[in-house]
């Protein structure tokens, strides 16, 4: 018999990728195409859900090819996606009646404020564990909702479907036949109940969201739909389904209660593994579903900090101070410290623990000595500093040290910055071989739900370290770079 494979389609904030993997877990085929990023005004961030769906289709295809393998080798298709960003399409005609708004986008900050100042907030974190945030999906629907004209209409006479991501992917896989999402990105809609884990009509009735705009819910590692048409002939299983966080979660086998990770992307993504019981925050830490397998739910303590590699992304695109991503390391590693120089890159205000939506980007502590390489080494820092503050609350919440962490994502292929990450937190910080763990994961979901792995037993023999990294940095000097850096996130 022929060897079966595993298309894991990994949709981010900057690219949709497909990545096609063994049953040993690794990458035999990569195909990747860049997103447009659309910023109408200030403070929105946009993409075109058509150029989501086609630039998905086309590495998923190129994957394949690259491979020289028939259709039929797949066993199974498996979706991770950028989380919260919210597309609204005709039913009857498959087209999206506005661009996808994305998560980064904070439009509807002043309606979130309103809200809060009434008291909302608290019945919202009560139900999803979520912060009251123009960074989840509900305010959005709202305002597509009330902003595009006759959608409202059409939603309440049921034309209209709702979704993230992973349901407009689904809906387009299966020909429209097909309107699902998974447990992991229905937690953080700010729509869904977390301990009931339904849709909640007192929450779509504060959002004036209609129910029938919503799709069906669905766990994670199941058998959701079969590909009809579009993408291929043949009829494949789409049977794991799950937000990139957490999929980069379950790729990095953090499947026992107090495990910790750190995705290093676009932005970062901090989880610990809570177990079957969800713990709220006191410490402005979200509290979401992880994922569920088997009807057996697992929780999750998140922070997330809105502005990580896409820092770096703004050194090269912005200040035109580095040509690619990859350059920063070199141009950092010119001078032995920051100089003096904060980066706070609030450009869609803090995120955890601050969840201060107003907050405005910084370079702090110019002097005429500064350099690009000062600049580099402060954009750097700042995404460890960032991992730091959520680092700290996810510690209060869990009561205890966190004495490792397992890094992922682009970023995390950064030496550098997963040294002084070490070095600041004290804890040991450990890179896999397969830093692809966010596709992994939802491939992971996708082959325990159709028997191509037996268990996570299995899955845990597969998972191996590239490097460990260890706290060498002398304490003083930690606690006056910590200092410094709280002074500037308070100016920003």
């Amino acid at each position: 018999m022929k060897e079966k494979y595993i298309l894991s389609l990994d949709q981010g904030t900057t690219s949709s990728r497909a990545i096609i993997f063994n049953h040993k877990g690794n990458v035999c085929a990569i195909a990747q195409k860049e997103i447009r990023q659309i910023f109408p005004t200030p403070g929105w961030v946009e993409h075109n859900p058509v150029e989501i769906w086609s630039s998905q289709l086309s590495t998923a295809s190129e994957a394949i090819a690259t491979l020289g393998i028939h259709v039929d080798e797949i066993a199974g298709i498996s979706i991770a996606n950028q989380r919260e960003t919210t597309i609204i399409w005709s039913r009857k005609t498959g087209k999206p009646i506005y661009n996808a708004i994305v998560w980064q986008d904070h439009r509807t900050a002043e309606f979130c404020d309103e809200l809060r100042m009434v008291g909302y907030d608290k019945i919202v974190k009560q139900k999803t564990g979520l912060e009251l945030d123009a960074y989840f999906s509900a305010t959005k629907i709202s305002w597509i909702l009330d902003n595009v004209a006759g959608a409202r209409q059409s939603a309440e006479n049921g034309e209209l479907a709702f979704g993230t991501v992973d349901s407009w992917l689904i809906w387009n896989l299966t020909d429209g036949t097909a309107h699902m999402t998974d447990v992991s990105n229905a937690s953080r809609t700010m729509l869904f109940n977390i301990h009931s884990l339904e849709w909640d009509d007192e929450l779509l009735t504060l959002f004036n969201i209609p129910r029938q705009l919503l799709p069906e819910v669905k766990p994670n590692s199941h058998v959701f739909a079969h590909t009809a048409g579009r993408l291929i002939s043949s009829r494949i299983p789409i049977c794991g389904v799950i937000g990139d966080q957490q999929a980069a979660m379950f790729g990095q086998l953090c499947i026992k209660k107090g495990m910790v990770k750190n995705t290093y992307g676009t932005g970062c993504f901090l989880m610990a593994n809570t177990g079957e019981k969800p713990t709220i925050s006191n410490n402005r830490l979200i509290t979401t579903i992880a994922w569920k397998i088997n009807n057996k739910v697992t929780y999750a303590l998140e922070g997330s900090v809105f502005a990580g590699g896409s820092v770096i992304q703004w050194l090269r695109d912005q200040l035109n101070i580095i040509k690619s991503t990859k350059q920063v390391e070199a141009l950092a590693a010119k001078v032995d410290d920051n100089g003096g120089v904060y980066f706070v890159p609030a450009f869609s205000g803090l995120g955890a623990p601050h969840w201060n939506q107003h907050a405005k980007g910084l370079i702090y502590g110019l002097t005429r000595g500064t350099k690009q390489a000062h600049i580099a080494r402060a954009a750097l820092e700042s995404i460890a500093f960032q991992s730091y503050d959520v680092i700290k609350a996810m510690e209060k919440d869990i009561g205890s040290k966190v004495n490792y962490i397992r890094a992922d994502g682009g970023a995390s292929s950064n030496s550098t910055l997963m040294q002084f990450q070490a070095d600041i937190l004290r804890t040991i910080v450990e890179r896999p071989q397969i830093l692809e763990t966010t596709a992994l994961g939802a491939a992971y979901m996708a082959g325990l739900a159709i028997g191509y792995w037996e268990n996570t037993d299995e899955l845990i023999r597969q998972w191996t370290i590239d490097r460990t990294f260890i706290p060498l940095m002398h304490e003083d000097k930690v606690s006056d770079l910590i200092e410094n850096w709280h002074t500037a996130v308070k100016k920003a």
